[in-house]
């Protein structure tokens, strides 16, 4: 009884951090982009210095590695065990990391470039598209298996994605030609595969590696991608010139100089929570609920834009919207019925009868 309490407590703290990490990815798909567009209509133009920050914030990421480490160490105290590594990640894995924070990077820098020449409610419809890519790449790298609710959820975000880009072609902003505003919409679909594509790779390279894959190793591997990608976009900063102009910006910023800092700094913040969330998702599901979660949020978005932007939100938006919605409503209901279906099928004959059967204390 003792093992499956455990269990039990297990599955409640995974169960805790799935939540957690949809809400930050949530939060993250829906302010990041409004965050940098406004960085970019109220006198912004470093695009390598957005970059930069979408991956920037991650010394945050010391302080619950640090919590960590200390919870570890006095349990290794407490049970007289051996000395714990204050470091987790292997060099398979360090390695792997790197590599794909070099591809985050470039991701970072194609996002940031995308939503400095498109409309928010634009770019926000492109990148559901990702999903399909997402769905794509779980298959070939992860033999992620589909099932009826998984393929449905697709089509219906696909066909709203592809109904907004039906209808996006007077969304193209004014003092725009159409020479930048074709070469943003192909950067943001270039976004749309990668991002599709990177989800998938760290959830292979989790299965691949002769480590156990726990939360703690997941935030390190975090801390080295986010590195590796900050790094990629400081050299791009430094070819552009960008931390020369950076103070002279700020004082030309149309809200100031102090508004100019905390739009920086919360652009760094939103970042994180979508990267931490996201990387939390592919540790307690798979790469392709990740996928499920930004492409229904996405709509979430092109409100916010509507609202602050005062972007036009038509009659195929708000198709678009239902569909995402009823997209992400099936998907999460379809998962809660396999759930239960493979915990009864996982369940002990002798816990079946302790279900039934009241216990008593003789």
């Amino acid at each position: 009884m003792a093992e499956v309490t455990e269990a039990e407590q297990e599955k409640t703290m995974k169960r805790i951090l799935l939540i957690i990490s949809c809400t930050m990815l949530a939060i993250g798909t829906s302010g990041g982009p409004i965050m940098i567009r406004l960085y970019f209509l109220h006198g912004g133009h470093r695009v390598w210095l957005c970059s930069f920050l979408e991956s920037g914030g991650f010394p945050i990421i010391l302080i619950p590695l640090f919590i960590s480490y200390i919870r570890r160490r006095r349990s290794a105290a407490a049970n007289q065990s051996a000395k714990i590594k204050m470091v987790l990640i292997e060099p398979p894995l360090f390695f792997a990391s790197l590599v794909i924070g070099l591809i985050t990077g470039l991701s970072t820098f194609f996002f940031a470039f995308g939503v400095s020449r498109l409309p928010v409610t634009t770019s926000s419809l492109i990148l559901a598209t990702q999903l399909v890519f997402n769905a794509l790449f779980s298959f070939l790298l992860v033999k992620q298996k589909f099932r009826v609710y998984s393929v449905n959820t697709i089509v219906l975000l696909t066909v709203a994605a592809g109904i907004l880009a039906l209808h996006s072609s007077g969304d193209r902003p004014s003092g725009e030609t159409s020479k930048k505003y074709l070469v943003g919409f192909i950067i943001t679909v270039l976004v749309a595969v990668l991002d599709g594509f990177l989800f998938p790779v760290v959830e292979l390279a989790y299965k691949k590696v002769k480590q156990t894959i726990s939360y703690t190793l997941v935030l390190e591997v975090q801390f080295v991608m986010c590195t590796s990608a900050s790094l990629f976009s400081i050299i791009g900063m430094i070819v552009n010139n960008d931390f020369k102009l950076i103070s002279s910006e700020a004082r030309q910023f149309e809200h100031g100089a102090v508004v100019y800092g905390i739009v920086l700094v919360t652009i760094a913040v939103l970042s994180q929570c979508l990267l931490l969330g996201g990387i939390g998702v592919v540790f307690c599901a798979t790469s392709l609920l990740s996928g499920v979660i930004i492409a229904a949020i996405l709509p979430v978005t092109e409100i916010l834009a509507v609202i602050f932007f005062k972007e036009k939100f038509n009659a195929e938006k708000g198709v678009a919207l239902i569909l995402s919605l009823w997209g992400f409503a099936t998907y999460f209901y379809g998962e809660t019925k396999q759930a239960k279906k493979m915990k009864k099928n996982l369940l002990p004959p002798e816990a079946e009868v302790l279900q039934v059967l009241p216990v008593s204390n003789a």
